[in-house]
């Protein structure tokens, strides 16, 4: 399979000590500022190590997003808000936007930041896993349900919580509603690319796998536009990948659409097919290239020299040569002037993200251990603020070595 998959940094956060000295007047609600900071740092960790797998991740996760439900839901499930909702500050920076971090002071833009980077991490281990040259079945299942389960995490932030935040959303923000549709758009085509993958393999029918190609597309077309009104600074360099990733696959779609054609001996219309093909190719191969050039966010890479672009180009080539070949021995048709029009559905292969919810609250979390945070207790100064200088520090990534004829590095 050996796929590509451009890939923003990861958001960082500063740190948070959930020390509320004098705050917490019991043992029980100690326990649980102190759970919640070990789960915290642990997810962070998590976000970094090359080794973590899913299971990891979901049981992290778990643990942190119940503890800090603490925060946020009324226990008497009341429409009543938390009264601890507002104690912590919490800094994030963006993906597209370097080191400068938003703050708020409010629970609920802890739970939507940091479940977007588990999002983010899902798809990060999606693409590590993809850019083997050696990958299994089962692997690729992995590849295709992680990306899933990512997408299924985005819009679950963007639908059911980012509307409850009090401050609204800065625009290019990563919790503005451009950037999460199109992190959602992305998920559902790189997994579409899993499926084209799996039935290319299997010889499935090329009617089919023209038509999954051709949604694959328009996928990436449409994630194209919903970040065309962002600041090129910022989104230069994705929106280079999301173009891309559009021309490869409608070059995959006039291919096997040529392919087609020529079954129903309509030989000079599978030429002309095969020709837009090429033209598309040509069009991805330049915009690889533009890629590679572009400074902004993302994964450092020359696509084009990936085993999967030159596998497609190959295809290309050989189907173009058999059609012309048939065409001067056996069928003498005219080719066409204008390329065939792509009116293609897929039945089958097409991608949803699979639904998530957030954990239920944790189980030390009882109305005793709620009333025993005494905010009148609270400092006039309000030390749980950062100060306004506190640096947010880059996360470290881990440094992903291009596998063997992959031709990038994948972060």
């Amino acid at each position: 399979m050996t796929h590509w998959f451009h890939r923003n940094p990861l958001k960082a956060t500063a740190p948070v000590s959930f020390n509320y000295y004098g705050v917490a007047t019991t043992p029980a609600a100690a326990k649980v500022c102190n759970d919640l900071r070990l789960s915290r740092t642990r997810l962070l960790e998590l976000f970094t190590d090359s080794s973590c797998n899913p299971e990891m991740m979901k049981n992290a996760t778990d643990l942190y997003f119940s503890l800090l439900q603490g925060f946020i839901l009324s226990l008497d499930n009341s429409s009543q808000e938390c009264k601890l909702r507002y104690i912590q500050n919490f800094k994030w920076t963006d993906t597209l936007q370097g080191q400068v971090p938003s703050a708020q002071q409010d629970a609920v833009f802890e739970l939507v930041s940091m479940g977007f980077n588990v999002a983010l991490w899902y798809t990060k281990y999606a693409s590590r896993l993809a850019g083997k040259e050696d990958i299994t079945e089962d692997e690729a299942k992995d590849v295709h349900r992680s990306l899933k389960i990512a997408a299924g995490i985005f819009k679950h932030l963007k639908e059911s919580h980012i509307p409850k935040l009090i401050t609204p959303v800065e625009k290019g923000r990563d919790l503005e509603a451009r950037l999460i549709d199109s992190y959602i758009i992305q998920c559902q085509a790189e997994a579409q690319e899993v499926t084209i993958a799996r039935a290319i393999e299997l010889k499935h029918n090329p009617g089919l796998i023209a038509a999954l190609a051709y949604e694959t597309a328009n996928f990436y077309q449409k994630a194209d536009q919903t970040l065309s009104s962002l600041d090129p600074a910022y989104a230069g360099k994705w929106r280079k990948y999301l173009n891309l990733k559009s021309c490869f696959y409608m070059a995959y779609a006039y291919c096997y659409h040529g392919q087609t054609l020529l079954a129903s001996d309509k030989c000079g219309e599978a030429i002309r097919s095969l020709q837009e093909s090429e033209k598309f190719f040509s069009k991805a191969e330049a915009l690889c290239k533009e890629y590679g050039e572009t400074k902004g966010p993302g994964t450092t890479a020359k696509p084009s020299g990936h085993l999967f672009f030159r596998k497609l180009g190959s295809l290309i080539k050989t189907t173009l040569e058999k059609c012309q070949r048939e065409n001067g021995f056996i069928y003498f048709q005219k080719v066409p002037a204008e390329a065939p029009q792509l009116e293609l559905k897929a039945n089958y292969g097409l991608v949803e993200p699979v639904p998530f919810e957030f954990p239920a609250l944790n189980a030390h979390w009882t109305p005793e251990t709620l009333a025993a945070f005494d905010l009148t207790k609270r400092p006039k100064d309000d030390t749980a603020k950062p100060k306004p200088d506190e640096e947010v520090k880059p996360l470290k990534e881990p440094d992903i070595k291009p596998q063997k004829d992959s031709g990038c590095q994948i972060s």
